[in-house]
């Protein structure tokens, strides 16, 4: 395909308006189910992204004292905007990173929808203007918005990650420059076309592609830039940190994971089936995916006898392709690496129950990963470890309810967690001890504006509902204030 031929998406947009970068860098967008050039972007320069901050923080002061109200009016716009085009949004978004089209058509586009609706209900009861309490009525606690923020979000998720950014820092007040994948933009240039339709002010907001090691990088040491926010690898999320540090921003990180799904002897009949289905969710592209499956002893055995039968009913195919099935995984680079420690796992001495490594039957080309299930996996092996990020499950046993948990808290990362137990008391018990920030139980799916975030090498801060809201705001302390004067 010549480059005439594929979709445009070489212009930012900053200010208010769709601009050429300021010098021509192109990159091809790569549909993952066929490995051919779909869209073309261009990688932004110091130029870009200065000029993009810049807009941002000229039009904080004017946005900053917009009231809530009418702020809300306009993510209220953008709401029906996106549903106008929620199509044309779950097909950019299949496109791009390969999600299946009737994933994309639900949970993926709308994720979207979901956060916008629960910002909007959590805004209009949040107080931004609060006394302190009884005991001092004379003292005031302001929320105010925290500045210029940037915004740097992955592919795994686009608009689930993009949503729960930016409608939050929009709301408050802050104004922002949005960075998605370089490897998954098309849909971020749609939300942007969105914000543009909703008729947000000129420099609310702003967008400018790039990669980490480029507009990532200048971001996250930018004078003007008051707050980072980050999803995306610990190790990038490691960099981001320390290159903020220098000017003292604030910086919230939601990072990877390495879920452990811990399931009784009491479990439901269906708990082991819920967990293979949702590590190989999106195809296992989730960092609160369940990817290691902890199984006590009495019914280890009829556990990988369901999980190896659901591996091989898990169908692979391509993303455009209508049904149930898991598409590829988002590039060449992830292939690889998930191959890799599918035969690291081979070679510490897993015992492979389904899948394996190179692509699927049928799948000369295209990123397909063959869902993979290990059995026997140890709690040193490299890929208890590591977040493998692809369709793969590694199951270990466990005698005890403190064995469990110890082994589901050997780790450095702390994101999700799941527990299969019809016993209430105990699964509230090692809900308590496990060290995440989420729990989720017996399949039960958190409620919308629930806080999503994690603990130790999986980030700080926490995305969604009020928690979300606080992230992109000062905490004013005033004293002296008359509550006669409102």
């Amino acid at each position: 395909m010549s480059t005439d031929q594929l979709l445009d998406r070489r212009k930012f947009y900053i200010n208010g308006a769709w601009v050429d970068p300021s010098v021509p860098n192109d990159l091809d967008v790569i549909d993952p189910s066929t490995e051919q050039p779909c869209a073309v972007i261009s990688l932004g320069s110091p130029a870009d992204t200065d000029a993009a901050v810049a807009a941002a923080k000229a039009a904080f002061p004017a946005w900053a004292e917009t009231p809530v109200a009418e702020r809300i009016a306009l993510l209220e716009k953008l709401l029906e905007v996106y549903m106008a085009r929620y199509a044309e949004m779950a097909q950019a978004i299949s496109l791009e990173m390969g999600a299946p089209i009737s994933l994309s058509q639900t949970a993926q586009a709308g994720s979207g929808v979901m956060h916008i609706k629960s910002f909007i209900a959590a805004l209009k009861e949040f107080e931004f203007d609060r006394p302190l309490g009884d005991h001092a009525p004379g003292d005031r606690i302001l929320y105010e918005p925290v500045g210029v923020c940037a915004l740097i979000t992955p592919w795994n998720w686009p608009m689930n990650q993009v949503t729960l950014k930016v409608i939050p820092a929009l709301g408050v007040g802050c104004t922002m420059v949005l960075k998605p994948s370089e490897v998954a933009p098309l849909s971020s240039a749609l939300f942007a076309e969105m914000v543009h339709e909703a008729g947000f002010p000129a420099g609310v907001f702003n967008m400018v592609n790039g990669d980490g090691p480029g507009v990532g990088t200048q971001l996250s040491g930018h004078p003007d830039v008051d707050m980072i926010s980050f999803t995306g690898s610990t190790r990038a999320g490691v960099a981001i940190t320390k290159n903020a540090a220098d000017s003292v921003k604030r910086v919230a990180l939601e990072l990877g994971g390495k879920g452990a799904n811990i399931i009784f002897d009491d479990a439901d009949d269906k708990a082991v089936a819920r967990g293979v289905r949702q590590c190989f969710m999106n195809s296992g592209q989730s960092c609160n995916a369940p990817t290691r499956m902890l199984v006590q002893s009495s019914i280890y055995e009829d556990a990988l006898a369901v999980a190896a039968q659901i591996a091989e009913q898990t169908s692979v195919d391509i993303a455009a392709n209508e049904g149930r099935h898991i598409g590829p995984v988002v590039s060449e680079v992830q292939w690889n690496k998930i191959q890799g420690l599918i035969a690291t796992g081979q070679n510490e001495g897993a015992r492979l129950l389904a899948g394996g490594t190179g692509r699927p039957e049928g799948h000369d080309a295209g990123y397909f990963v063959r869902p993979t299930i290990f059995a026997d996996v140890t709690p040193d092996m490299t890929i208890a470890k590591e977040e493998i990020f692809g369709p793969v499950l590694s199951i270990l046993p466990f005698d005890t309810e403190q064995e469990a948990i110890d082994i589901a808290n050997d780790t450095a990362y702390g994101l999700t967690n799941y527990v299969q137990t019809t016993d209430p008391d105990r699964a509230r018990r090692v809900a308590r001890r496990l060290r995440s920030g989420m729990v989720e139980m017996n399949g039960q799916a958190r409620g919308a504006g629930a806080p999503f975030g994690g603990y130790g090498q999986s980030g700080n801060g926490r995305e969604g509902g009020t928690w979300g809201i606080e992230e992109f705001l000062e905490v004013k302390s005033v004293s002296g204030w008359n509550p006669a004067d409102g």
